[in-house]
């Protein structure tokens, strides 16, 4: 015998009630549930659901879903984190690389012959740093619009905006626009300064819209209720 719709989300409203706030979560346990119920009614099928369900509930202990959710979160944490470097790696293929390269050699060359003092630098840093300001700013309230929307989070989801930990790196590079006080500088300088503006405009990349976007086709492949989910 097979839980109905009805039964099944019964188990969502379930593992919600028992502080499990993330739906991916949640699916994880309400698969494990609906398995073992329905393997309880094929040796007793007078078992009601709700008794069924209990008798599940006990075996987790007097944590109830704490040490599972707790296991969860890392072994998903661990899957996502290798599907985002796995996605970093085939970000640097050939043609990225050799574009990557040429980046930083076209900003080096504008540096290095139309170098104007200071805020040329200054310049190309506040641009990147406004940017990535702004593109976290409406990444971040897309979420909130989408979790508000749908009453659902995702770990995923949380995970990514975890990234923008990277944001991190910006006060290096604000301290280092404030100490560029000269007219003219070295050409290692010049060198080392194209690489981290290079770096810093992929990692404004990345983290704004590669993993995002990388994360919805995630999502919906492994989790078909989540496109459900994105038309509620």
């Amino acid at each position: 015998m097979k839980l109905t719709a009805e039964q099944i989300e019964r188990l969502y409203v379930f593992t919600r009630q028992h502080y499990v706030e993330y739906y991916d979560l949640q699916t994880e346990l309400v698969d494990h549930l609906a398995n073992a119920i329905e393997q309880q009614w094929e040796s007793n099928p007078k078992l009601t659901f709700e008794m069924a369900l209990q008798v599940e509930f006990k075996k987790f202990g007097v944590f109830g879903f704490m040490d599972v959710v707790n296991k969860r979160k890392g072994a998903l944490h661990s899957k996502y984190n290798k599907m985002v470097l796995h996605e970093l790696k085939t970000f640097f293929s050939i043609p990225k690389i050799i574009g990557t390269v040429s980046s930083m050699a076209i900003i080096y060359t504008l540096l290095k012959n139309f170098q104007e003092g200071y805020e040329l630098m200054q310049g190309m840093i506040a641009f990147l740093i406004v940017s990535f300001i702004i593109g976290m700013a409406l990444l971040t309230r897309m979420q909130k619009k989408e979790t508000a929307k749908t009453g659902k989070r995702w770990l995923l989801k949380d995970i990514i905006f975890g990234y923008s930990s990277v944001a991190g790196v910006l006060n290096v590079v604000v301290q280092l626009a404030c100490r560029l006080t000269e007219n003219h500088y070295p050409v290692w300088f010049l060198a080392v300064f194209s690489v981290l503006l290079v770096v810093l405009a992929l990692t404004e990349y990345v983290v704004l819209f590669l993993i995002p976007s990388k994360a919805e086709h995630f999502l919906r492949q492994t989790y078909p209720e989540y496109e459900l989910a994105q038309t509620v």
